[in-house]
């Protein structure tokens, strides 16, 4: 498959957006031709505020169901890799499963190579799963710089367009784009309006650098994504700091976004965008009431015998909503990480947790593990995850590079691929930073 090269970009001055030009309408000229089309979408859909954010192997169609029953108005798949997604039948099978009741939902995926990320998407697209293909441009972690994608596609800006614009002009399902931000204002702007201007239907910002990896220890910039939903005429939603219900209203209105997304927030506490539930205690520091994550936990192991998924993703979700009763009865905790991984472990673990704390009178555990301790071991499992993760990509790469094709026979044709490149500016790459602009 061929893709032509981007025409040499015009050279345009960006100047600097600050949130005060929020209400300033785009001229007709300054428009992409798709945005009336995008927000139509958006409104079938039910214009969404309440988002799933994607996690790899933890946004798993059992915990969306619990997420959506619990608020959630929408959600993404976990990241999927798209080579290995449109030629390994056993990790479609394993990776991408949904039900009737698990819309709307957006398929994520991550690639560098528009071939690769076309014939996934169009997949995902003649199988009707789907309200949108999302494109991962925000994965910061050490698996996306090996495998040069996520946020390390910030180092080649041409290639994110090309990605884009792909999906845009060879699918009829919408495309969107999760990305992260640039330490300079303008450039993320520039960067937003890019992707914007080379198809998105909808546009989802994560206020943090790529460099800044430990949500729990950085702030998120709503400044930033508040310029760029000002400076975007396709729907925004907002990524950082939804650690409740009260966050998500303050963050709305102050970056004018459209929707937020919260991902390991939603983790602790599944029924985090449930407002009857939570919006008269959600404030401050809130955490959900230990008691309530436990029956939630319960929910989630029965959704999860009804929609089997692998273990290695119920075990991290067992431990984000009961830990800290793991931390007081060590016995379980020790059973659920070191015994054979099944179903039949996980509900019987949970069951027992729940006839211990009924018996004990409280509504609160008392840990027997230091904070200390327990900070340290989260550390331990998410490195050993993200060990088991790589590896897991690793192996199914080699397989196909062994095989020279898609396994258990499948084959991907490669028709040669054409970009239209007429209808907008492209960014150009420089050793002073970047210089992009929209489509005219």
């Amino acid at each position: 498959m061929t893709v032509p090269v981007p025409p040499p970009p015009a050279v345009l001055t960006m100047a600097s957006h600050q949130p005060s030009t929020m209400n300033v309408d785009p001229t007709p000229s300054q428009r992409p031709q798709h945005v009336d089309k995008a927000w139509e979408w958006f409104r079938s859909i039910g214009s969404p505020k309440f988002h799933v954010a994607p996690m790899v192997d933890q946004s798993e169609l059992p915990f969306r169901l619990l997420c959506r029953r619990h608020g959630a108005t929408c959600a993404y798949t976990p990241m999927l890799h798209a080579r290995i997604f449109s030629q390994d039948r056993k990790y479609r099978e394993e990776m991408l499963t949904t039900s009737p009741e698990d819309r709307p939902l957006l398929v994520q995926f991550c690639a560098n190579d528009p071939q690769h990320l076309l014939a996934a998407a169009r997949m995902v697209e003649a199988s009707g799963v789907a309200d949108a293909i999302d494109i991962n441009f925000g994965c910061p972690q050490r698996i996306a710089k090996r495998g040069g994608y996520g946020a390390f596609l910030m180092d080649d800006l041409p290639r994110v367009e090309a990605l884009v614009r792909a999906l845009a002009q060879n699918l009829h399902i919408p495309v969107t784009a999760k990305i992260r931000i640039f330490p300079d204002l303008a450039k993320t702007v520039a960067y937003a309006r890019m992707v914007e201007a080379a198809g998105a239907c909808l546009v989802a910002v994560h206020g943090r650098l790529r460099e800044q990896k430990d949500n729990t220890a950085t702030r998120a910039d709503w400044d930033a994504i508040r310029a760029v939903k000002a400076a975007l005429s396709v729907p925004v939603l907002a990524n950082g700091n939804i650690r409740h219900l009260a966050d998500v209203e303050a963050c709305l209105s102050y970056t004018g976004a459209d929707g937020v997304l919260s991902a390991e927030a939603l983790l602790a506490d599944p029924a985090l965008f449930s407002v009857p539930l939570r919006a008269s205690v959600a404030v401050g520091d809130y955490t959900a009431p230990p008691l309530e994550r436990l029956a939630l936990a319960a929910e989630y192991m029965a959704l999860v015998t009804a929609h089997p998924v692998p273990l290695r993703m119920v075990r991290g979700h067992v431990h984000k909503m009961v830990g800290d009763w793991l931390a007081e009865h060590t016995d379980l905790r020790h059973n659920i990480n070191r015994l054979p991984p099944t179903v039949q472990l996980f509900r019987q673990m949970v069951d027992e947790l729940r006839a211990r704390v009924a018996a004990s009178g409280r509504d609160y555990p008392i840990p027997q593990l230091s904070a200390a301790e327990l900070v340290a071991a989260d550390r331990e499992e998410a490195k050993r995850a993200a060990i088991e993760e790589q590896e897991r990509e690793a192996d199914a790469l080699d397989r196909l590079e062994r095989s020279g094709c898609g396994m258990a026979g499948d084959s991907v044709e490669e028709d040669e691929l054409v970009i239209d490149w007429s209808d907008g500016v492209v960014f150009a790459c420089h050793e002073d930073g970047i210089v992009g602009g929209c489509s005219s």
